[in-house]
């Protein structure tokens, strides 16, 4: 293979021994940048006290406040009026077109906004009534607390002049946790003068030092939808780094409550379940069951979250995907009580701004919890689907010194399918959080360790690990007045077991340890199995219109975290470099616009080129509020290998690919808003070819109902479509190809009727199908390396009756009544409802018919019913 050759390994060990030193000298830096005493050393460096900012008073409240969106009571009269606020978009740090101003008042127990928004058309302030944490096409008035004043996390509280509310915690400064729902009150009205919000954030909701007078970070936002226009107080730039960071402070809080905070939801969950039986036909299981969510305010900055029989009935189903690559599905975590805090446990494997993480690599994936039985497979269709969850609970805090903390652990149950046959082991899960900021937080140093323990027996120690175990460290620096940032990451993991099971591990698509020629062979005498990951990236994020970032990243062939992470594979040394220019002051030819630049390259830890790409992208946002994208990347330059795409076998050179894009979204503010986008590829010298299409259309038919449409086609005629590796008598395994024909059509739908703020009903709905037919079948040959693409194949016949066409069809629906009938109290009304099926060796037909036969297959419906009751003290 051409990558033996003597230049060739030379140029890779100059290459390697250039990004060693780049990769020592961001480490120096970052070391550096994060001695404060480094910075002291210097006369421009800034000092450890931060820059005085924005500041307003908070008035004591002399009696009871009702929420009524009036200031009605006298202490609004006696607390100051702020105002000053500033356009930050589209104009930057212009006067906004009408004025805004807010009092403050507080109290022992709950802290009180009034804002009023002045309006000179009040009849034309937009208003959208819809569920809450959805922002509809309607103006806004957003709040945002900071209580620990650390300047990287706090919470914001959103309202529309129809009183839907909107909530998420921030953290890391600048990233939200849409999941968190806090218990407040608001209340609105619109009148001759624009329209008013008066809000009550009760302290129990808010996290803060035990002190005797605390000063929180604090800012307002309006949004002036029909103007496409966002003020703020104080001035947010968007060319600045960080969003917490820039809120002004909110001083004169004495004698705040510092008692516990608990809060107890119990809830009940009724169930009728009609399934497919063992021995054929249908039957319909009742269900019931109970359990309780637990949260407890050890101290005010110390929190308790526990939950016992969980139940997610009222979560939306995971859309539909058929999968023919060699990677694991990533699935986003839905589930309340793991999604809310997630940011602290958060550890990135493979993020950089060229993939922007899309792979959602790292060290905790919290789906793994209660996740589809490992070896539900070698059950029948009575195995539960999902894995129960008998408990799990989090602990998380952060002191007045920065000093954050989490401890996560949950308990699944042991599950087990036809004859006892265990499915799923009784498993434990755990992870330790921990992060420091450093210079007011424009350092932070952060740990992370997790492990899962499970009570396997003869039936699952062949197949799944006994223990393992995953620790890692990060730091972060901002310089250069907070515009430039250095990260830098190492993890190390380690995982044990029967000898069956770690060789399974070996050969599992995320090592490949029996690939022909690299460095990594399968031992199959293992017990055990440890690798490690790194990465350093620095980069300019903010500060003028230019930014940049490179990334180095490498992981051993034996580091696996996906017993409790997500990793779709090891044995990879990645450097990558993004660069673009943004104008985000308008002018008379458009509001914004971006044009960026990536170029990447990877190689295997053995030296193998993988790829070597460019990548090119332009966005423009027009006054009309449309905007367009578009862009293309050119890969495979050079030399570069597939070592995935045999499964195991020799890597397979690749031909230069191109893959341009295109899209559209239309103005958010009309009754009607389309979208479009494009997607390309050619491969493979012009043999491959891939298009897919996915317009959306919203409409806003009035404001309580609203509609989503949106759907895909997609047609691949991909000629190097892996086919299956077969192994004939004398030991010999053919890895094989074929040209694969597929359509893919898919349609989604999503309803939403909002009764009041309250009391909402949302449908959603995915039909999908995806069908192909196979020819061509071949087998790789004795030169896999070869420059001609016809020479890496030669022809095979499959033995047996070979899959010559498939066709897969499901059908996922979700309807859910949602009613707040009190504060943090819900009821859910929900049907779940199922038909998937799948063919292969039949003839195929019209994408049409793919849809009939799906409405013709038998359902799989769930009924339920649940209601919660928040209690607190």
């Amino acid at each position: 293979m051409a990558r033996t050759g003597w230049g060739r390994i030379a140029r890779f060990g100059m290459g390697m021994a250039r990004m060693g030193m780049v990769w020592m000298g961001m480490m120096v830096l970052g070391a550096a940048l994060l001695a404060p005493s480094a910075l002291r050393a210097q006369p421009s460096a800034r000092t450890d006290a931060p820059p005085r900012r924005a500041a307003a008073m908070a008035g004591r409240a002399a009696e009871r406040i009702d929420i009524d969106g009036v200031a009605a009571e006298p202490s609004w009269s006696m607390a100051p009026a702020i105002s000053g606020f500033r356009q930050f978009d589209p104009v930057p740090d212009a006067e906004p077109s009408q004025a805004t101003e807010f009092r403050v008042l507080y109290d022992e127990e709950s802290l009180y906004l009034f804002v009023r928004a002045f309006d000179s058309s009040p009849d034309s302030i937009m208003r959208a009534l819809s569920r809450r944490d959805l922002r509809g096409p309607s103006d806004q008035i957003g709040i945002f607390i900071d209580s620990y004043n650390d300047r990287r996390t706090g919470f914001a509280f959103y309202v529309n002049p129809d009183g839907v509310k909107r909530d998420f915690s921030v953290y890391d400064d600048n990233f939200h946790d849409n999941s968190w729902n806090g218990v407040w009150d608001v209340a609105t009205t619109v009148d001759s003068l624009g329209w008013t919000a008066e809000f009550r954030i009760p302290l129990s909701q808010l996290r803060y030092a035990d002190a005797e007078a605390h000063t929180f970070g604090f800012g307002v936002r309006r949004e002036l939808e029909r103007a496409n226009e966002r003020s703020s107080w104080p001035l947010f730039s968007r060319t600045t780094s960080g969003f917490m960071s820039q809120l002004g402070e909110l001083d004169g809080l004495a004698g705040l409550d510092a008692s516990r905070r608990v809060e107890l939801t119990p809830y009940a969950v009724t169930k009728s379940i009609t399934r497919a039986q063992a021995a054929g036909g249908w039957e319909t299981v009742p269900q019931a069951s109970a359990g309780g969510d637990l949260k407890i305010g050890l101290t005010p900055n110390m929190t308790l979250d526990a939950t016992v029989n969980p139940d997610f009935g009222q979560v939306e189903a995971d859309p539909a995907v058929l999968n023919l690559t060699a990677f694991e599905t990533f699935v986003s975590e839905r589930r309340p009580f793991f999604v809310e805090g997630t940011g602290l446990y958060s550890f990135s494997l493979n993020c950089y701004i060229v993939v922007d993480c899309s792979t959602n690599e790292g060290l905790f994936y919290s789906r793994r919890i209660g996740r589809n039985p490992a070896l539900r497979r070698s059950g029948d269709v009575t195995t539960p689907e999902a894995t129960p969850i008998a408990s799990a609970a989090k602990l998380t805090g952060r002191s007045s010194g920065g000093f954050s903390y989490g401890m996560l652990d949950a308990v699944t149950r042991r599950v087990s399918g036809a004859g006892d046959y265990t499915a799923e082991p009784l498993t434990n899960y755990a992870v330790l959080r921990a992060q420091q900021d450093l210079r007011n937080g424009d350092a932070v140093v952060s740990w992370i360790a997790t492990a899962v323990n499970r009570d396997l027996d003869a039936a699952t120690a062949p197949f799944l690990h006994e223990s393992a175990y995953v620790t890692g460290a990060s730091f972060r620096s901002r310089f250069g007045d907070r515009n430039y940032e250095v990260n830098g990451s190492l993890a190390a993991s380690r995982v044990g077991g029967d000898q069956a099971a770690l060789e399974r591990t070996q050969r599992s698509s995320t090592h490949y340890f029996q690939q022909p020629g690299d460095d990594p062979a399968v031992d199959a005498s293992r017990t055990s199995l440890s690798g490690y990951a790194a990465q350093i990236k620095v980069g300019k994020y903010a500060g003028g219109f230019t930014r940049f970032e490179t990334s180095l990243v490498r992981q051993s062939p034996g580091f696996e975290v996906n017993d409790l992470g997500y990793l779709r594979r090891a044995d990879i040394l990645d450097w990558s470099t993004w660069a673009s220019l943004n104008f985000q002051a308008p002018t008379r030819l458009y509001r914004w616009l971006s044009f960026n630049g990536n170029h990447w390259q990877h190689w295997n830890t053995s030296g193998v080129a993988l790829e070597n790409a460019w990548n090119f992208n332009g966005h423009i946002g027009l006054h009309s509020n449309w905007n367009f994208h578009a862009g293309g990347t050119l890969g495979g330059l050079g030399t570069t290998f597939n070592d995935r795409s045999t499964r195991g076998g020799p890597p397979l050179r690749q031909s230069r690919w191109i893959a341009p894009w295109f899209g559209v979204n239309g103005d958010s503010r009309r009754m009607v808003v389309p979208g479009m986008w494009v997607n390309l590829s050619r491969r493979d010298e012009g043999r491959t070819a891939t298009y897919s299409l996915s317009p959306n259309l919203s409409v806003q038919a009035s404001t309580r109902f609203r509609v989503s449409l949106g759907a895909g086609y997609s047609r691949a005629k991909n000629n190097t479509q892996w086919y299956g590796n077969f192994t004939d008598d004398a030991g010999t395994t053919r890895h094989t190809f074929a040209r694969l024909n597929q359509r893919t059509v898919s349609m989604n739908v999503r309803v939403n009727y909002t009764a009041t703020p309250d009391l909402t009903f949302e449908l959603y709905g995915e039909p999908f199908t995806s069908s192909g037919t196979y020819s061509d079948v071949r087998q790789v040959s004795a030169t896999p390396d070869a420059a001609d693409y016809a020479d890496r194949f030669v022809p095979f016949t499959p033995p047996g009756t070979p899959t010559s066409t498939f066709s897969y069809r499901q059908l996922r629906t979700n309807a859910v009544l949602r009613w707040e009938y009190r504060p943090g109290s819900t009821l859910f009304l929900v049907w779940a409802h199922g038909r998937q099926g799948s063919t292969t060796n039949e003839p195929r037909q019209a994408w049409r018919d793919d849809f009939a036969d799906l409405f013709g297959m038998h359902p799989d419906n769930t009924f339920l019913v649940k209601v919660s009751y928040w209690l607190n003290r």
